[in-house]
């Protein structure tokens, strides 16, 4: 094989994600205005992935609304699709930083910074094995266009309004999961069930979907009761006189089945000791089964596996009942389906079933000369014969035609995303570099 990628692309590369890193780019909604719908720094790091592009050779595309844009090179009717975001998440609590999350070094051996592993390194990896294509005089038969999104962390508006008003793409990747590469994502499908309230007790418990709730809170008339009832079951709790926070496992929810989910655990006591339907709902039914069975039925597909259920949030007034639920569901199996099934059950107890958001399945088959391709491309690099992967998480590839997510972090990578100290190693980074210069080249070389 062919080596693209020089000590001079590899140099240039670190700048340009320097560059990159220090743009704070996390949604602010108080900051959307005409231009910047996500925030000024939002937008400013779409500005900037694009100036960095127009230097090194591509053609480029702002969204005037500023949700979006492109670089674009080559020509051609095939359009290859290279689907990144330059959003972040917030920093979170910067005294766990040993650096200045927005203040990029390398240190180490690593760029530390937020957004080092995702999405702008991977981003810029990519971007530079273009470059590096294009600077030894690959002709290439075929367009490739860098789609950069701006509101991957949150609600995907970005990526619905490019589908909206733009050409869609005949296959590509996002370089925002793991090697070897994933060819099958399970629908998201999120949701809340809404009922009559009580005046017996109240209650707050839960948070985010996709996050199985690791604390659920309880303090009212019956709490000596509620107590009981948690050491019979065997769920562990602290007491804090008249207040108890029962104890779970936080963990994603595309991977709820191996957490503790403490919000269930505390609606099981609960039910024991309130004649409430809409609790018995949690306390009775689903109970601590986190894959649907108790509610749906078994549900599962050779292609991706069970269906994954995470109820995350629960809130009881006088005035209503409100409970969250996460699935993430087989790529084979019909969401509206599963949907009547879990609002015919949710009504027997008096429950009624709303629908928040729904994201579509991804599904490439393996023989596919995409995935073969890449596929390839990694281990003739890497030596690695490990199984294409499955996952309930969710890339921009599931928006898009013919598209996996491929890379960039190594099966051995330790995922610091989203996490205090997020850092990508240059070496890593370099050798991502070149498996997706000979991966592009043979998918899109002439």
């Amino acid at each position: 094989m062919k080596t693209f990628i020089t000590e001079t692309h590899q140099r240039q590369a670190v700048e340009d994600l320097k560059k990159l890193l220090a743009v704070p780019s996390v949604l602010d909604e108080q900051d959307s205005g005409v231009g910047h719908p996500f925030g000024k720094n939002v937008v400013a790091a779409l500005d900037k992935v694009l100036e960095l592009c127009e230097t090194l050779g591509f053609k480029t595309f702002k969204d005037p609304e500023g949700y979006y844009g492109y670089a674009e090179v080559g020509a051609g009717e095939k359009l290859f699709g290279i689907l990144c975001h330059m959003d972040v998440v917030p920093a979170g609590d910067v005294s766990k930083w040993s650096t200045s999350p927005f203040e990029p070094v390398v240190k180490d051996g690593f760029i530390v910074a937020r957004g080092s592993q995702d999405d702008k390194g991977p981003s810029i990896a990519a971007l530079y094995a273009v470059k590096a294509l294009m600077d030894a005089d690959v002709t290439f038969d075929c367009r490739i266009r860098f789609i950069f999104g701006s509101d991957e962390e949150t609600l995907w508006r970005c990526i619905d309004k490019y589908n909206e008003k733009e050409e869609a793409v005949t296959c590509g990747f996002a370089p925002d999961a793991h090697f070897p590469l994933t060819y099958a994502e399970k629908g998201l499908l999120q949701a809340y069930l809404t009922g009559k309230g009580t005046s017996e007790l109240q209650l707050h418990a839960g948070g985010a979907l996709n996050v199985v709730p690791d604390v659920a809170e309880f303090s009212g008339e019956k709490l000596e009761k509620v107590k009981e009832k948690l050491n019979e079951h065997g769920f562990a709790f602290s007491d804090e006189g008249e207040k108890i926070t029962v104890l779970g496992k936080s963990i994603h929810a595309k991977d709820a089945p191996e957490g503790i989910n403490a919000l269930t655990r505390l609606a099981i006591a609960l039910s024991d000791v309130y004649d409430f339907k809409p609790l018995d709902f949690l306390g009775k039914l689903v109970k601590e089964n986190a894959t649907g069975e108790n509610v749906v039925g078994k549900t599962m597909d050779e292609a991706s596996g069970e269906l994954t259920m995470n109820f995350a949030s629960l809130e009881i007034t006088p005035e209503q009942t409100k409970i969250g639920v996460d699935m993430r569901i087989p790529v084979t199996i019909d969401k509206d389906e599963l949907a009547k099934k879990f609002a015919d059950k949710a009504k027997e107890y008096d429950l009624t079933y709303e629908e928040y958001d729904w994201l579509n399945s991804l599904y490439v088959p393996l023989e596919s000369e995409l995935v073969q391709t890449l596929l390839s491309t990694y281990r003739d690099f890497t030596g690695d014969m490990s199984e294409p992967l499955i996952s309930g998480g969710a890339t921009f590839a599931r928006t898009m035609n013919q598209c996996v997510a491929f890379g960039a972090m190594f099966p051995d990578t330790p995922d610091l995303m989203h996490q205090p100290n997020e850092a990508w190693e240059l070496e890593s980074m370099y050798k991502v570099m070149e498996i997706y210069a000979e991966a592009i080249y043979r998918l899109c070389g002439k």
